[in-house]
Order: C-alpha cells, then sequence, then structure tokens
C-alpha cells in the first residue's frame, strides 16, 4: 500500500464513481424484520459503504446492502432514511457507532425501553451519535405535514456493520407475523411531555399524543 503522503492523480471518470446523486439513488423498503410492519414503512437508502455484513442484519437491510451508490469500504458508512408521520424502526443497536442528521422535517429519536425510555426530537441539520450497546429508534414526527415523507441521515461506524434488533422488537415482529397484535403506539408518543426529555433547542419535547390531538382541533 502507498504512503497516504504520495499524492495521487486521479483522473474525472476515476473520482465520478466516488459521485451519488440524490435524485438517482436507489432506495429499498425491505430486508428487515419489522420492514413488513405498517408502523415501520420506510425507505433506506444506501449511499456510501453498507457492504453486507457476514452474519446478522445490515443497518439498511438486505436489498439495499447489496447496492451501494458508492461502493467503498474506507470505515463508515452513510445513508438516507426517508419516511411519512410516525414510521420508523422498531428499537434495535448496531456493533458500532450510529449518528443521526434531521435533513428535513422534525425526527424524534427515543433510546432505551420500558420506564427508562429517553427522547429528544431533531429539527433540520441537528445532530444526535449513539454510541454502542445502548438501544435506539427514531420516528419523523412531522405531524403537521400529514402526508410528506422527510428525510433522516444517518452514518454508521465500520465496513460491514451490524443490526440487532431487541427482544421486544422482535417479539412484535412475530406478532405480527402471526396476526396476533395491532399497531403499538411508542411509550414517547402516548405520555405527556416529561421534563427531562428535552427537544433539540433545549425546551420540553411535545408529545406526539398531543400533536395529534392539537392537529385534530384545527380541521
Amino acid at each position: 500500500m502507498s504512503d497516504w503522503k504520495d499524492i495521487r492523480s486521479w483522473s474525472r471518470d476515476e473520482m465520478m464513481t466516488r459521485v451519488a446523486r440524490f435524485k438517482k439513488l436507489q432506495g429499498s423498503d425491505g430486508g428487515l424484520p419489522d420492514s413488513p410492519l405498517p408502523e415501520c414503512r420506510r425507505r433506506l437508502f444506501n449511499v456510501l459503504g453498507f457492504q453486507p455484513p457476514e452474519t446478522g442484519n445490515s443497518p439498511v437491510g438486505a436489498n439495499a446492502s447489496a447496492k451501494p451508490a458508492i461502493a467503498v469500504a474506507e470505515g463508515f458508512n452513510l445513508g438516507y432514511c426517508k419516511a411519512k408521520p410516525g414510521k420508523g424502526p422498531l428499537m434495535h443497536n448496531h456493533d458500532t457507532n450510529e449518528t443521526f442528521i434531521a435533513m428535513t422535517g422534525k425526527w424524534r429519536c427515543e433510546w432505551n425501553e420500558g420506564d427508562a425510555l429517553e427522547y429528544v426530537d431533531l429539527d433540520p441539520y441537528d445532530v444526535i451519535s449513539f454510541p454502542t450497546g445502548v438501544a435506539r429508534r427514531f420516528m419523523n414526527v412531522t405531524y403537521d405535514q400529514p402526508n410528506r415523507e422527510h428525510l433522516l441521515m444517518f452514518i454508521i461506524g465500520g465496513n460491514q456493520p451490524q443490526a440487532e434488533f431487541t427482544p421486544a422488537a422482535m417479539q412484535r415482529c412475530e406478532a405480527y407475523a402471526q396476526g396476533q397484535a395491532p399497531r403499538r403506539t411508542s411509550p414517547a408518543r402516548a405520555q405527556p411531555p416529561r421534563s427531562r426529555a428535552r427537544g433539540a433547542k433545549g425546551g420540553p419535547a411535545r408529545s406526539a399524543l398531543r400533536r395529534t390531538q392539537a392537529h385534530r382541533a384545527g380541521r
């Protein structure tokens, strides 16, 4: 391997293999355990990296991991999620760091489960970075635009990162597959805001339930 200090000259054709045009990205809405669930409907775009892991789930699912827009393996991966309000993955974890950046709309990022649940809302260009070992999920909460999809960017470390869903999330997937469970509401959506859960600008995070009630009252 040549030393990185040795300046290389690349042709335009070579560099264009590392350019991804957003309008040409090919997304996928399948390939993960929670993909069939109505509350989890989303489209994942493998922009850079995301080679299929040797075992387990790819964070973008088997379908998207097979067709990165920029197929490199240089220690990190980058992709987008597009979803309508109320949609997002179930609680899961990765074997490396995961960072979220809201690009459009408002996104709720939750971590922990049960009584330990916490969340924060991100406005465009706000960032949250999750360490390995913390269960997390995200959801579009732009409820004043009910029919519009919004965009979240995610950056995940490693060349072949793995995703693993929590036991509670897998139980939900199995129950849905067997037709035994209706759609469940996230605890953060069902409860009023708590003083310890604050929005990206420091104010109390407004619950999705109150958003929905306010939206209905305005009709």
